[in-house]
C-alpha cells in the first residue's frame, strides 16, 4: 500500500481508501459483512474510511462505528452531511442550525467523539460560504472534528470558499472528493488544477466509474452489476453516451491485457498516477470486491499505458457529462438563466 500526505494537513492516507455507501441497505450488506471488509481493508493497510450521513438513511455510518469500535485511533475517520435526511425541509444543507445536528448525529450512529474530515456532500447555493464555514470552524475548534472539507463542488465554488475563508478569517477547506475515473476526466481541466493551486487534498470516488471498470461490464454480456438494478437508465445501451461507454470500454480491456493487468488495476492505477489526487475510494460490497480492488494497491502505470488510455479518452473529456453532479444549477433550472 502506498501513503500519500492529505493536502498540507500532515496526515498520511492510504492511496486506496475504503468507501462505505455499500454498507446497508444501499449495497445489502450485512454487519457481519461490513466488519469483515473493514477487517480485510485495515489488514491491507488502509487506514482511511469514508462514509456519509445519507448513506442508507445513518445505516453506513452504525455500521462503521461497529466495524471500528476498539481501534479507533488507527483510523482517519470521515464522513458527510448535506443530503437530505428526511422530509423535514431544514434537515438538509449546510446552514449552521443543520450542520450542528447533523455532526452530533453522525457521531452517536459513528460511536466517537469526533470525526477526522467533515465533508460538504455538496455545495449548498442557499447558504453562504461564511455561514457554513464559521460553523465548521467553531465545530473543529470544539473539538468534534479535525478538518473540514468539500465534495463535488463545481471548480469556481472551490476557490470562492477559498476566498471566503480568508476574508472572513475562518477555517478552510482542506479536501475536495470529486468524481473522477477513465470515463469521466472533466475534473482535469477546472476541479484538479484549482485543487492543486490551493494544496487541497483530493479524495476520488467512483474511479470504476459505476461498475463500467470493473471488469464485469462487456461487450456482448448481459450487464447485471448491482448499480445497474437500480440506476438502469445509466446502462441503457439505447442511450448514445452508454454506447460510447462500452467502445471505451472494449478498446480500454485490449490496453489492460496489452500491459498485463486487470480493468480494475487499469482504473484504479489511472486515477492514482495523477498528482493531484491523494486517494481513491473504493466501495466493494463482498470480499471478493474487495480484494479485487486491492490488487490494485501497488499498480503503478507506465507512460505508454497512460498514453493509450488517453488515445482512448481525451483529457478533460466526460464521457457521460450529464450524469455530473457539479452542473451550475442556472443550466438545470430555466428560470434561474432567464428574466
Amino acid at each position: 500500500m502506498q501513503y500519500r500526505t492529505l493536502g498540507h494537513t500532515g496526515v498520511q492516507v492510504s492511496s486506496l481508501a475504503l468507501g462505505a455507501m455499500n454498507f446497508g441497505a444501499i449495497g445489502r450488506t450485512t454487519q457481519a459483512e461490513a466488519t469483515a471488509i473493514v477487517d480485510a481493508a485495515l489488514d491491507a493497510g488502509i487506514n482511511l474510511i469514508d462514509t456519509a450521513d445519507m448513506y442508507s438513511d445513518g445505516e453506513s455510518e452504525e455500521m462503521v462505528g461497529k466495524a471500528i469500535a476498539g481501534r479507533r485511533d488507527d483510523i482517519v475517520l470521515a464522513t458527510k452531511a448535506t443530503m437530505p435526511m428526511g422530509d423535514e425541509r431544514n434537515h438538509r444543507g449546510s446552514s449552521r442550525r443543520w450542520l450542528v445536528t447533523a455532526l452530533d448525529d453522525s457521531l452517536r450512529r459513528l460511536g466517537v467523539d469526533h470525526v477526522d474530515l467533515y465533508q460538504m456532500h455538496r455545495w449548498d447555493p442557499t447558504t453562504s460560504d461564511e455561514e457554513t464555514l464559521s460553523a465548521l470552524t467553531d465545530l473543529q475548534r470544539a473539538g468534534k472534528i479535525r478538518y473540514f472539507g468539500s465534495s463535488t463542488f463545481p471548480a469556481h465554488r472551490i476557490v470562492q470558499a477559498q476566498w471566503a475563508a480568508r476574508e472572513h478569517h475562518l477555517g478552510r477547506y482542506v479536501t475536495e472528493q470529486p468524481s473522477y475515473s477513465i470515463l469521466q476526466r472533466g475534473i482535469e481541466s477546472h476541479v484538479l488544477p484549482v485543487t492543486e493551486q490551493y494544496g487541497l487534498g483530493v479524495l476520488v470516488w467512483s474511479p470504476l466509474a459505476s461498475g463500467w471498470l470493473s471488469g464485469a461490464v462487456r461487450a456482448g454480456r448481459e450487464i447485471t452489476t448491482s448499480r445497474s438494478t437500480f440506476m438502469p437508465q445509466r446502462f441503457d445501451l439505447a442511450v448514445p453516451a452508454n454506447r460510447a461507454r462500452l467502445d471505451a470500454v472494449e478498446r480500454l480491456a485490449q490496453v489492460a491485457d496489452d500491459a498485463g493487468l486487470t480493468m480494475v488495476q487499469l482504473a484504479l492505477g489511472f486515477v492514482t498516477a495523477h498528482p493531484a489526487v491523494t486517494s481513491a475510494l473504493i466501495g466493494p460490497r463482498t470480499l471478493d470486491h474487495l480484494h479485487a480492488q486491492l490488487a490494485a494497491a501497488d499498480t503503478v502505470l507506465s507512460a505508454d499505458v497512460l498514453d493509450a488510455i488517453d488515445a482512448v479518452v481525451a483529457p478533460g473529456t466526460d464521457l457521460a457529462a450529464h450524469e455530473k453532479f457539479d452542473t451550475p444549477p442556472a443550466l438545470l433550472d430555466p428560470a434561474l438563466r432567464r428574466r
